[in-house]
C-alpha cells in the first residue's frame, strides 16, 4: 500500500461493497471469514450492501450542456463518500454471466461523473489504494477471467494496486464454507 494514501501509520479502511441479490451469500460468507482471518492489525472495516443503497440509472452528461455533473445526493452521495473514505475497495460479488453483477458494474459506471466532480480529487483520493476482489462461482476459476479483469484494469487506469482475487466454488447458499482451497486461501488473503 502506498503510504501516499493511507499515511504513514493511519490505519487501513477496507470498504466492503456487496453486490450480491442474496443476504450472506456464499461470497458474502467468503468476505466475512477473509476479513476475519486475515486484515492487517488496527484495520478498518465498512461493509454497504449496494442493493441497499440502489442508484440510477448512469448518464454520461460528459458531452451535454458544460459537461457537469450534478453534485450526488442520497445513495450515491453515501457510496462515494464512502469511497473516498476507504483504502481498500473490496468487490464481494458473485459470478454473473462471467462479470460484475449489475449493482456493481452500476456502482462503476457512476465513477465516471465521481472524476468530473469539482473539489472530490476523486482519482487523487483513490490512487495509491488498493482494489480486491471476493467471489464465488459455480464453474471453473478461469471463468471469472473478465470479472477479475474489469477491477484489475479499473485499479491500473486509478492509480491503484490490483490485491487479488479469492475464489470460492458454491451455487448454494453455504456450498463455499465446504471449499477447502478457498478457506484456506481466506485465511490469509488481506494479508501482505
Amino acid at each position: 500500500m502506498d503510504d501516499q494514501h493511507a499515511g504513514a501509520g493511519t490505519p487501513r479502511t477496507f470498504l466492503f461493497l456487496v453486490a450480491s441479490s442474496r443476504a450472506d451469500g456464499n461470497s458474502e460468507q467468503l468476505a466475512r471469514l477473509a476479513a476475519g482471518a486475515s486484515l492487517p492489525p488496527g484495520a478498518e472495516q465498512r461493509w454497504l450492501r449496494l442493493d441497499d443503497h440502489p442508484l440510477p440509472p448512469f448518464e454520461d452528461l460528459r458531452h451535454a450542456g458544460d459537461g457537469s455533473f450534478p453534485e450526488p445526493q442520497g445513495h450515491e452521495r453515501t457510496l462515494l463518500d464512502a469511497t473516498l473514505e476507504a483504502t481498500d475497495l473490496v468487490f464481494v460479488a458473485p459470478l454473473y454471466w462471467y462479470s460484475l453483477p449489475t449493482s456493481a458494474k452500476l456502482y462503476l459506471d457512476h465513477w465516471s461523473a465521481w472524476l468530473r466532480l469539482p473539489d472530490t480529487g476523486f482519482r487523487t483520493r483513490l490512487a495509491g489504494g488498493t482494489i480486491w476482489a471476493v467471489t464465488a462461482l459455480a464453474t471453473e476459476d478461469d471463468k471469472a477471467d473478465p470479472l477479475i479483469g474489469t477491477l484489475r484494469l479499473t485499479a491500473d487506469y486509478m492509480g491503484m494496486r490490483w490485491g487479488g482475487a479469492l475464489l470460492g466454488n458454491g451455487t448454494r447458499p453455504g456450498d463455499v464454507l465446504r471449499d477447502e482451497r478457498a478457506l484456506v486461501a481466506a485465511k490469509s488473503f488481506f494479508s501482505e
